[in-house]
């Protein structure tokens, strides 16, 4: 069945809104798309309802004029500030010996029901990234197989309820229902990532205008996630204040000459700030160092997180960059060497028909992974902000209504019967005492008759 989507990035820059058709092969047609400069959010986060509304309002209707529908749900990204994330495991009795899709659903529900998340705090994704059949571990999918045991060890990344209502109703605002959030970091991951990076390990580092999302993905899921609030609009504001220039002249230069390289000694002209009629004359080996020293700093941020994840042996395929930040000429090589010479790649759009070129660079690879994740691209299982299990091919469980015990005591418990039986013999008790009175009357009668005949 063929279904039209919605998918809208927040990102901390701009609002982008993609319109895909996605046929039941999972075949995916870009019909429209959309970009508006992001207002009322700070470092991906929401700050102003109505400001936010009206750039996801200006995205919308770019969109919808390109693909020449109105549509009213959308698949919507979220920030990686404020999130938090923990593992949890789970185990379930399997009463039938095979697993079924409600035994997968029933032991990721467990392993939520086992995790301490504190209570302004609402789940995003409960992924699983280990199953364990018996005392069998790293079970691809566990579906089918026969077992008295099944265990799982989920990633589960939460966020604060009042960052997802502010969300939701900056999104509602602008006329349209929230669908499904994605974490940002994931949508990434799905869209630039291939099979062989995911089975042999790999960061995802999406590098936008104020922030970095990382994402380590290994075998099934992901592993880790972290946020941190530095992008390329740092380097316009070092480049604005060590050039004594306006911002927007300094983001002028950054895009002009914003190069990693050997620079050139080459002058250029620049307006000094607070006299924008007088000049002066700037090296761009000046400019070199700046940029330079800005994105070392941040890359430098970004292997620490890598570090601290624990996962870093696990990364056989390397690092991708993607976003905005990673079209700097240079960085691949910088970040090889920050990286202990990691293998580092830069991220290409995935392979979609109708894909604009307004729309293919690197900046846009979350919202082109929301409409990947809308056509079934995500991880074999895994529980939503709407607390259905997905899994592939298959559309999400509906009820999340997870009895923790009834399949374990089925087979130990004791037979009781059914209500009416015992309504039934209640109802009869009296009749019985009455009978035992009445037998107790005759035999007492026949005892005074015979003492007075002898």
């Amino acid at each position: 069945m063929n279904k039209t989507v919605l998918a809208i990035d927040i990102g901390s820059t701009k609002v982008s809104a993609i319109i895909a058709d996605i046929n039941e092969n999972g075949n995916i047609q870009i019909t429209g798309s959309g970009k508006a400069k992001a207002q009322g959010l700070k470092k991906g986060s929401i700050t102003n309802i109505e400001l936010a509304s009206k750039s996801i309002r200006n995205a919308l209707s770019d969109a919808k004029r390109v693909a020449g529908i109105d549509i009213k749900n959308a698949i919507v990204s979220i920030s990686g500030a404020y999130t938090k994330s923990l593992n949890s495991s789970g185990i379930v009795n399997i009463p039938h010996k095979e697993i079924s899709v409600k035994e997968i659903n029933r032991v990721m529900h467990t392993s939520l029901y086992n995790a301490n998340i504190p209570n302004e705090y609402e789940v995003l994704h409960a992924l699983p990234y280990n199953f364990k059949v018996d005392e069998q571990d790293f079970i691809e999918d566990p579906l089918g197989m026969n077992a008295s045991r099944l265990e799982v060890e989920t990633h589960i990344i939460t966020t604060q309820k009042s960052n997802l209502h502010n969300l939701r109703k900056a999104v509602k605002a602008a006329g349209v229902e929230v669908e499904n959030v994605i974490l940002s970091g994931y949508a990434s991951a799905i869209a630039v990532l291939n099979h062989d990076e995911k089975e042999l390990g790999v960061a995802v580092i999406d590098m936008g205008g104020n922030t970095c999302n990382i994402v380590v993905h290994s075998g099934n899921s992901i592993r880790y996630n972290d946020f941190l609030g530095v992008g390329s609009n740092h380097i316009t504001n070092d480049l604005s204040m060590a050039l004594h220039t306006p911002l927007n002249v300094a983001e002028r230069v950054k895009m002009n000459y914003g190069s990693l390289n050997t620079p050139s000694n080459d002058l250029i002209e620049l307006p000094i700030i607070g006299d924008e009629s007088s000049t002066h004359e700037v090296s761009l080996e000046v400019v070199h160092n700046v940029i330079y020293a800005r994105v070392e700093e941040t890359l430098m941020i970004i292997a620490q997180s890598l570090e601290k994840s624990g996962l870093k042996e696990h990364l056989g395929a390397g690092v991708v960059l993607t976003g905005g930040f990673s079209n700097m000429d240079g960085i691949r090589e910088l970040a090889v060497a920050i990286f202990d010479n990691m293998p580092v790649r830069l991220a290409q759009a995935p392979e979609m028909d109708g894909l604009y070129d307004d729309v293919r660079g690197p900046q846009f690879s979350a919202a082109l992974g929301l409409i990947k994740y809308a056509a079934d691209n995500y991880s074999p299982y895994e529980i939503d902000v709407n607390k259905r299990m997905r899994h592939h091919g298959e559309p999400p469980v509906q009820d999340s209504t997870v009895d923790f015990n009834s399949d374990e005591i089925v087979e130990n418990s004791i037979p009781v019967p059914p209500e009416n039986d015992i309504k039934s013999k209640l109802a009869k008790l009296p009749n019985e005492k009455e009978k035992k009175r009445d037998e107790a009357t005759v035999v007492s009668k026949f005892w005074n008759w015979a003492t007075q005949l002898f």
